[in-house]
């Protein structure tokens, strides 16, 4: 029988879980034996992969940086990375202000509901507050403060700085370009053989895949709210997924536009890495098989997908920002007030700045929303109305950044010349030989 292949197998242990958990909350005990017994499964699958993050993106980066052998190439391409990235997120803001001002979720939620929320989820919200104000009272130079780490030892060591160990990488891979070649050779051998290791590692992680998505479905279906609160905030959860869904469509679009790909092809390579975001709801940890993906399966070259990649994976958040948009004009709605043209204009310069900021781990898009809500003088305190169904959510925004990091790579690629024909390797290739 033909091995099926990866996408697939992700989906029937996606499957397996859900159907499993349904089963299991039927049982007095199924749910603390899943959360006993199931769940450290799925904990494991996430752990393995954000252990190899960040190695991956210093060998990756330091390796494709230097072999630019020249720092106009550099600039060029980070130029064009930095404005794609920009662009999209602007859209992806816009088509979250379109969909939630058609459809007006805010509309269906009666004052009994919203009180009933807001006293359920009153403690997460303010524990968000907490920290989001931190950020606010900030310095207007701090984020650029924050991008150059003090000890690379410390920021490596902490998935949420992704930003300075991408800083390191970079500021590395220059001081290869610069100093004498037959000096640089054997640095540069070290991590090309590096990354190679690395790329394995995430072979034979992926072969695991769907028993790890299987734990984490199960454990996501018995920790759900109830279901009258799903039911409350349908048209919200709606909202966003239609405008996730239309964002994907843009994205399918300038794929076959811009590099004359066809949507099925990008799709289909796409797929597992696109399943693995939607299990796991962070960017972050499916950096490592969105780099293999992209690499392998579209075409795009080493040099690209090291440098657009990992920085697509902190600073693009086209899902997050248009989240950001919808629950901010949805929270405002719930609450009665009337969103000018002024203030939602202001959404789509905050959301694109704060997603910019936000961390490529589940949930940090909340802490960035109260800047958002903050901004357009929206209570804080609606934060308490969308928690409910922030997890589902979170994990179908994952995809379309996951997606949005794909397709500004394949368009950088097409435009430096560097988007090839795939090149696919299996995880035993060298073992058969």
């Amino acid at each position: 029988m033909r091995k099926l292949e990866l996408h697939w197998q992700i989906l029937l242990g996606m499957l397996a879980g859900v159907l499993f958990a349904l089963a299991m909350v039927q049982l007095d005990w199924g749910p603390k034996f899943i959360s006993d017994w199931i769940k450290p499964f799925g904990n494991i699958f996430i752990n393995s992969l954000k252990l190899i993050a960040v190695p991956l993106i210093l060998a990756s980066l330091i390796k494709g940086v230097s072999d630019l052998k020249d720092i106009s190439k550099l600039s060029q391409m980070g130029g064009r990375t930095i404005a794609i990235y920009v662009c999209t997120t602007v859209i992806a803001v816009t088509i979250g202000l379109g969909v939630v001002n058609i459809i007006k979720p805010g509309a269906s939620i009666s004052e009994e509901t919203r009180l009933e929320l807001v006293e359920n989820y009153k403690g997460d919200a303010d524990a968000i507050k907490t920290k989001a104000d931190k950020q606010k009272e900030a310095g207007p130079l701090q984020a650029l403060e924050d991008l150059v780490p003090s000890n690379i030892f410390k920021a490596a060591s902490d998935n949420g700085n992704m930003l300075q160990v991408i800083f390191f990488a970079i500021f590395f891979g220059i001081g290869l370009i610069l100093i004498p070649e037959e000096q640089a050779a054997p640095v540069k051998k070290f991590f090309d053989g590096f990354n190679e290791v690395i790329l394995k590692l995430i072979d034979l992680i992926m072969l695991a895949a769907p028993f790890g998505v299987f734990a984490l479905l199960a454990a996501l279906i018995v920790e759900s709210p109830s279901l009258d609160l799903f039911k409350a905030l349908a048209w919200y959860a709606l909202c966003v997924v239609l405008g996730l869904a239309l964002m994907l469509g843009v994205y399918l679009i300038m794929v076959w536009v811009f590099t004359k790909t066809s949507p099925n092809t990008f799709m289909k390579g796409m797929s597992p890495a696109q399943l693995l975001a939607f299990s796991t709801s962070s960017s972050a940890a499916t950096l490592p098989v969105t780099m293999e993906r992209v690499e392998e399966h579209l075409g795009v070259d080493e040099e690209v997908t090291s440098f657009v990649l990992p920085i697509g994976a902190t600073i693009n958040m086209d899902g997050t920002s248009l989240y950001q948009a919808v629950a901010a004009v949805f929270i405002a709605q719930a609450f009665g007030m009337d969103l000018s043209l002024t203030a939602q204009l202001g959404i789509i310069v905050t959301a694109t700045l704060a997603s910019i900021g936000s961390a490529a781990v589940p949930g940090a898009g909340m802490v960035m929303l109260v800047i958002v809500l903050a901004q357009a003088g929206i209570p804080e305190a609606g934060l308490a109305l969308i928690f409910a169904v922030d997890r589902p959510l979170d994990m179908c925004r994952t995809v379309v950044n996951v997606s949005g990091d794909a397709t500004v790579s394949m368009m950088v690629a097409k435009s430096v010349d560097k988007l090839n024909t795939p090149k696919v390797k299996n995880w035993d290739d060298n073992y058969k030989k």
